[in-house]
């Protein structure tokens, strides 16, 4: 995209999180839902497609120009970002890398927000273990039969077109499971009810249980056994992603914590003037400063063409965990205040630990990080 026209949509994602999106937060967590009126925002603004190519209706942004938009947007509570964040991810890029020309005929639906996607791997018995993964596909004329239940599975309740990881083989491993594209409202798919969670209320995930399944053979994404390697070949971007969320959602809590420390007065001062919060604000300006350094370089790799599987966990390990200290110090400057419910800091404190969690733990990225160098090292 054209810097002119990028930094005019950049404004714009601005206006948008500053007029609209962060004055209804508190409405958002509390009915637990996002209005159709903002629903009707993003996907006028091409937020559903953001990193869709332009063929298919998308933006077509570049990772580096997307890392951008997500710093900005997620200032608003996070619960904006995860209703897009599945149909520029695995949900459509998956479709991208790998579908057919038909399965590709489903992108522009996916770009304008018509067809709200999910990618449904995680399991009752199957978390960071994939290769532990028991929902099969097993042949029956003309196509598949898929019996399972997922576990988790982020905007389940409002997706219309699922990407169903599945055995479809005793291969040993991963090496027996590929990716199957399911609509919604193919017999035998339901929904279970959203679960309840410590944070991120307006984003729901659920269980989706497959019961005796049928798709066409067509339904099939990439080539039999290699699902699992589809995804893999997704997951740096994503990863970068949820690395660019923490960082928007970090400034959003040091703007908070901030603005409270200039207004707050003890013992006759303002506690902003107090040495001890000012160390947990520059500690804070430091750790978002980093982390949002090392999204940017990360993406400018990626945007050039590298393999940034290393900087992606790097990235993705280190903004997790940056941005629950600084929700962290912001709850401290708050003090009593950052505990009751309602306060947006305690809103961000609760949302921000999930990041530690999903797209692969701290643990599985010091794992992945450790093993990637061990190898460049021969």
């Amino acid at each position: 995209m054209d810097q002119a026209i990028l930094d005019e949509f950049l404004g714009t994602i601005d206006r948008l999180v500053r007029d609209h999106l962060v004055p209804a937060e508190d409405a958002v967590a509390s009915a637990d839902a996002i209005p159709d009126s903002l629903l009707v925002r993003l996907r006028d603004l091409g937020l559903f497609g953001l990193s869709i190519p332009e063929e298919y209706g998308g933006l077509g942004l570049s990772p580096t120009e997307e890392v951008e938009v997500l710093f900005r947007l997620c200032f608003a509570s996070v619960a904006f970002r995860n209703m897009i964040g599945t149909n520029n991810g695995v949900g459509s890029g998956a479709i991208v890398e790998a579908g057919t020309e038909a399965q590709r005929a489903l992108l522009p639906d996916i770009a304008a927000g018509r067809v709200i996607t999910a990618f449904a791997v995680t399991e009752p018995e199957c978390g960071s273990d994939v290769a532990s993964l028991r929902t099969r596909a097993k042949p029956t004329e003309g196509g598949w039969i898929i019996s399972g239940v997922k576990r988790f599975i982020t905007n389940a309740p409002s997706a219309h077109l699922f990407t169903i990881l599945a055995r479809t083989s005793d291969k040993p491993g991963t090496a027996g499971i590929s990716a199957f594209l399911v609509p919604r409202d193919t017999p035998g798919v339901s929904i279970g009810q959203p679960e309840k969670k410590m944070g991120q209320h307006g984003s729901h995930v659920s269980d989706v249980l497959l019961d005796n399944v049928v798709v066409p053979a067509d339904a099939m994404l990439g080539t039999e056994g290699a699902g699992l390697k589809l995804g893999m070949r997704l997951i740096n971007r994503g990863r970068l992603n949820i690395a660019a969320v923490c960082v928007g959602v970090a400034e959003r809590a040091l703007h908070e914590a901030l603005q409270y420390a200039m207004q707050r007065r003890q013992f006759g001062s303002r506690i902003a003037e107090f040495q001890l919060v000012q160390a947990m604000l520059a500690d804070s300006r430091a750790d978002i400063d980093a982390a949002k350094a090392l999204v940017r370089e990360t993406a400018r790799r990626q945007t050039s063409g590298e393999d940034v599987s290393l900087q992606a966990s790097c990235a993705k390990m280190f903004a997790s965990e940056m941005v629950g200290r600084v929700a962290d110090r912001a709850v401290q400057i708050f003090g009593g205040m950052g505990y009751m419910v309602g306060t947006t800091v305690e809103r961000i404190y609760r949302d921000v630990r999930i990041f530690r969690l999903y797209e692969g733990t701290t643990q599985i990225q010091q794992l992945t990080i450790a093993k990637l160098m061990l190898r460049a090292a021969g």
